[in-house]
């Protein structure tokens, strides 16, 4: 059972950073450079309001594996 919690941990990952990828090429060119617009609020509309939802729900799932990974293979810290 280990070993299919390490694959779904590895593939989550891996799906994890191609998400936050995205978000941040979606974002403009700017931000990824240390430039952003943090005076102006904006909303989320359409794809980049997917891409948020999307990263948080990957990421919920991904702490919960690697948290019953740990209890399974019997690593605590």
């Amino acid at each position: 059972m280990s070993t299919y919690l390490n694959i779904a941990q590895i593939i989550l990952g891996a799906a994890l950073v191609a998400i936050i990828l995205l978000q941040t090429r979606s974002s403009g060119m700017g931000s990824v450079f240390g430039g952003s617009q943090t005076s102006i609020y904006r909303t989320r509309r359409g794809v980049e309001r997917t891409l948020f939802i999307v990263t948080i729900v990957l990421s919920v799932f991904f702490f919960i594996i690697a948290i019953i990974n740990a209890v399974v293979t019997g690593t605590a810290g």
